[in-house]
């Protein structure tokens, strides 16, 4: 099967999540994906799982966004390394890497000095806060990108001053944003034949997930909260728990009543509005909880579903993973993490039709793919001794 990406080179200098995720992509869909670590140690995310360190498995955090690619070894702070680099961007069509500006101009390897040797690669930077400016050297991380951005102190429960998600929804979608612009710009090098530069940042990323909050704010200074603003409600069960939005239903607190086969609170002055039923939906929550109470979650559901209200069962991770709609959606793949070993983790959500993601590779030990890898690029049994000798590569 032809794949989408099929033959594009992607190196991988990226760490942690943001790169490593949009290199990811790429490789899901056919590009060849040389990942290329330093140290013995490799990608910081290998050790960043404490019950891997425990066990001796495969850190999960590092399986989750590194399969379909190769790891190379190289040691970039001796020349012999360098120089091992260079022959390897001499044949990519992309270069991820998530380094700080002055670790990329140390290291030589900053758009500016690339461009002109290489004017077809796509040179794609994930950096925290962005390349220039009074945080451009700090180092980046998800949690503070949430902080810096207002995100964290968005909250829907009056009595949190802020709060931050325990989930790196920033990482993961900053990751998947320069995927896309790597993608636009491997599109637009089809008509001018030209590499260009991509650069993505956590702090961008999370304002822009916040996209109709600032509008809101910006055009007439109203904050938006989508968890305060409208009707909602959290409910019991039997045997778990459901939301309830009011959203995009002129008298919410009418349907949820009408569902549940109880009085319309709606009638009452203190409901008689949406701005009303948002206001006071604590006071209105608190005479449904019993009658909710008495069902299961899919009677619940039901019920909500049969007058057109917005619900789903507020489910654990675990919960969620073995829902049969994630199980139809194909959303759960199977890789190989070394010695014979598989496990099961998420794939890619992005589905083709004719071209599909596709799981080929499994998830490579630090520099596995080392030696084949250099030897396609023309490196010689004495070239490679050298580079072992000079301590070039691992």
């Amino acid at each position: 099967m032809t794949r989408a990406l099929e033959g594009i080179r992607v190196l991988d200098l990226g760490e942690i999540m943001q790169g490593p995720l949009a290199a990811q992509v790429l490789g899901d869909f056919g590009a060849d994906v040389v990942k290329v670590e330093r140290g013995i140690g490799g990608d910081m995310m290998r050790s960043l799982d404490r019950v891997a360190g425990e066990t001796g498995e495969p850190c999960s955090y590092y399986v989750a966004v590194n399969r379909n690619k190769r790891s190379v070894s190289l040691n970039l702070k001796t020349r012999e390394g360098m120089e091992a680099l260079h022959r390897l961007l001499a044949e990519a069509d992309v270069l991820v890497h998530s380094y700080r500006p002055a670790a990329v101009r140390r290291l030589g390897l900053a758009y500016e000095d690339l461009a002109e040797r290489y004017p077809k690669l796509v040179y794609a930077s994930a950096s925290g806060f962005g390349e220039s400016g009074p945080y451009a050297h700090k180092a980046g991380q998800d949690m503070l990108a949430q902080s810096l951005s207002g995100m964290a102190r968005t909250v829907g429960d009056p009595n949190l001053k802020a709060h931050i998600l325990p989930v790196p929804v920033v990482d993961y979608a900053s990751g998947m944003a320069l995927a896309q612009g790597i993608l636009a710009a491997l599109l637009e090098r089809e008509r001018s034949g030209r590499g260009q530069r991509v650069s993505v940042n956590l702090l961008d990323t999370a304002l822009a997930l916040q996209t109709l909050e600032s509008a809101s704010l910006l055009m007439y200074r109203r904050e938006t909260n989508w968890v305060t603003d409208w009707y909602s409600g959290i409910f019991e069960t039997t045997d778990g728990m459901v939301t309830v939005l009011g959203l995009f239903r002129d008298n919410a607190l009418h349907l949820v009543c009408k569902a549940l086969g109880v009085e319309d609170l709606s009638r009452r002055p203190e409901f008689a509005t949406a701005e009303l039923q948002a206001r006071n939906k604590d006071k209105a929550n608190e005479v449904l909880r019993g009658t909710v109470r008495a069902l299961t979650t899919d009677e619940a559901i039901a019920r909500f579903d049969a007058v057109d209200l917005l619900s789903a069962p507020l489910l654990t991770l675990e919960e969620a993973l073995a829902h049969p709609q994630v199980l139809e959606n194909g959303t759960i793949t199977q890789v190989e993490v070394g010695g014979g070993r598989t496990t099961r983790i998420l794939g890619n959500p992005v589905k083709l039709s004719r071209t599909p993601a596709t799981t080929r590779r499994g998830v490579a030990g630090v520099g596995e793919h080392t030696e084949p890898v250099l030897r396609e690029s023309g490196f010689t049994d004495d070239d490679l001794a050298r580079l072992r000798a000079s301590g070039g590569i691992r």
